[in-house]
């Protein structure tokens, strides 16, 4: 289990993100390869396993959106000690009556020659659900990402770019472009590729501004997203984890996919009483 060290701190407020080496055993890598190797040819729009192809953009390839639904493997990424403290700290609500986490979007995907992810966020006019806080001793962070590699991802392969200090910035980047017209962010000012060996991971704020390079190389650039927020959050799109799911889950990893069950004057919850207190 990896704790927060005082270094992660000092580096996630400076620069919005950490690479974390080494994160996950080569069982559980080999693991989820593997079920990406079985993954159906699905068109956009279409359903597998209560999992979604919902590609971004045209030109950021195969994304199959609440990806957790699609196999053992995926669960084991929902409270992967690698970096569950780790968003604990920085989105969990650390100290306050609504601390906790809940996994926002999961996505698996597949990105080939000619694929890339146009630049977004950034601390500019950035939404509250990727804002970046730190006041009172302790983190706000509306959205905290890991991005886990399941293939090496280096110079050509389409590796993750980021703007570091960007969660933070007053100002739009005057040559980020259009995101809606696919501008690429391959040579924007200020902007470094983040390469990676296939069980790294990379976590950072979603109010940093990021995106993906053009993959240029042959072959695939396999990827895992799992967005943490607030455990008071819903999902961006929708979707509802299954009954199925839910029920073979160990109930911390159930508390971050629902850690608010659903209330009604149909549902089995009891509402207990408030302690006595013999003092009135």
């Amino acid at each position: 289990m990896r704790e927060p060290s005082a270094l992660d701190d000092f580096l996630f407020d400076l620069r919005g993100f950490l690479v974390l080496e080494n994160t996950v055993s080569p069982k559980l890598l080999a693991d989820l390869n593997h079920v990406f190797d079985t993954f159906p040819k699905l068109e956009y729009g279409q359903w597998w396993r209560n999992c979604h192809r919902r590609d971004y953009t045209q030109h950021t390839g195969f994304e199959l959106h609440n990806c957790v639904e699609a196999g053992a493997p995926f669960e084991e990424m929902i409270d992967h000690p690698s970096w569950i403290k780790l968003v604990q700290r920085y989105c969990g609500d650390d100290q306050s009556y609504t601390q906790g986490l809940f996994i926002d979007e999961c996505i698996a995907s597949i990105r080939r020659s000619g694929g890339h992810h146009p630049v977004h966020s950034g601390g500019f006019r950035g939404s509250t659900r990727g804002m970046y806080t730190y006041k009172h001793n302790v983190f706000r962070c509306g959205q905290v990402n890991i991005i886990l590699a399941l293939t090496d991802i280096g110079p050509g392969d389409g590796p993750t770019m980021v703007i570091p200090g960007s969660h933070k910035s007053n100002f739009p980047h005057p040559l980020a472009g259009d995101y809606l017209k696919g501008d690429r962010m391959d040579d924007l000012p200020g902007a470094i590729p983040v390469h990676m060996k296939a069980g790294d991971a990379l976590m950072f704020v979603d109010g940093m501004m990021h995106g993906g390079s053009s993959r240029t190389n042959p072959g695939e650039r396999r990827i895992i997203i799992y967005r943490y927020g607030v455990s008071w959050g819903a999902t961006r799109y929708g979707y509802r984890y299954s009954d199925e799911l839910l029920a073979r889950l160990t109930p911390e990893r159930r508390r971050i996919l629902q850690p608010i069950a659903p209330l009604s004057a149909s549902t089995s919850n009891q509402l207990q009483p408030p302690p006595y207190n013999t003092k009135g």
